[in-house]
């Protein structure tokens, strides 16, 4: 979102032709609403039913379009590996405590593990990674700036709110790296150096602190300054229209029909266990 002038490497072209989108994969040069409808759409797929095949097909769906990012598994994998390991806890904390029916594949002590039990749980860890692949999509794929371009043009969304957003969203880099910073400053003092396990908690817990009391701070500023240069008043014009295109008619039919597949595919498997039953 823009006030009269573009800024950046783009912004001749952005003047010229203020239809005009960054070069980048597909999924850079959508429209980053088509994404996020794509998203909801299967969001809402995942979470309509309980069972590992709706959230199978989703999530295969959602790696077929890992090319489009022009990353690699592996690279894909550094970036979301917590979520991998939560994904792998909820499944077993629900295998092991999901209902015992259905034959005994495991019977050792306290650990006793099932046919449902165990489909339960890998259930519940692919419902997670399906409905975490597409907001991670959107994240790598997806300029703040375009996002908050939508919002106010296609959506009609407050500009107030709306730059806020697009100003939180800045920060989040800003966050990383800060972080990064206060560790190796609390290192280079020797906070926290050959410490103890509840030593290195309490360290951690002190840099967090830190780091969001330079948050508020920052947030401060920032909407101080915004406020005081009027965004959020009177009518604003725009250095880039945001548009929808076919890609993102397809990128938007894409999440609908795999959605509807996960579900019509598992009904047909007889896995289909709807949330609310």
């Amino acid at each position: 979102m823009r006030a009269g002038v573009s800024t950046g490497m783009n912004g001749a072209a952005d003047l010229r032709n203020p239809s005009a989108r960054p070069a980048g994969t597909l999924l850079e040069r959508a429209n980053p609403l088509s994404k996020v409808a794509a998203a909801l759409a299967l969001t809402v797929a995942v979470l309509l039913t309980v069972d590992w095949v709706s959230s199978a097909v989703v999530l295969a769906g959602e790696l077929v379009l890992l090319p489009l990012l022009r990353i690699s598994p592996l690279a894909l994998f550094k970036r979301v590996w917590p979520l991998v390991i939560a994904a792998l806890i909820g499944a077993w904390g629900t295998a092991l405590l999901a209902e015992k029916t259905g034959s005994v594949l495991l019977d050792a002590g306290p650990l006793l593990f099932t046919t449902d039990s165990v489909g339960a749980g890998i259930a519940i860890g692919l419902r997670g990674l399906a409905i975490a692949l597409p907001g991670i999509y959107l994240l790598l794929s997806t300029d703040p700036t375009d996002l908050a371009d939508a919002l106010a043009q296609k959506l009609r969304l407050p500009q107030r709110f709306v730059l806020g957003a697009l100003a939180a969203m800045r920060l989040v880099g800003l966050l990383v790296s800060e972080w990064q910073s206060l560790g190796m400053a609390r290192r280079a003092r020797g906070v926290g150096a050959d410490a103890g396990a509840l030593a290195r908690v309490r360290s951690f817990g002190g840099q967090a602190v830190v780091l969001l009391v330079q948050a508020v701070r920052r947030a401060t500023r920032l909407a101080a300054a915004m406020e005081a240069r009027g965004f959020g008043n009177g009518a604003r014009t725009w250095a880039r229209t945001s548009v929808f295109t076919a890609l993102d008619a397809w990128i938007t039919l894409y999440g609908v029909v795999l959605a509807a597949a996960a579900l019509a595919a598992a009904a047909a498997a007889g896995t289909f266990n709807f949330i609310l039953t």
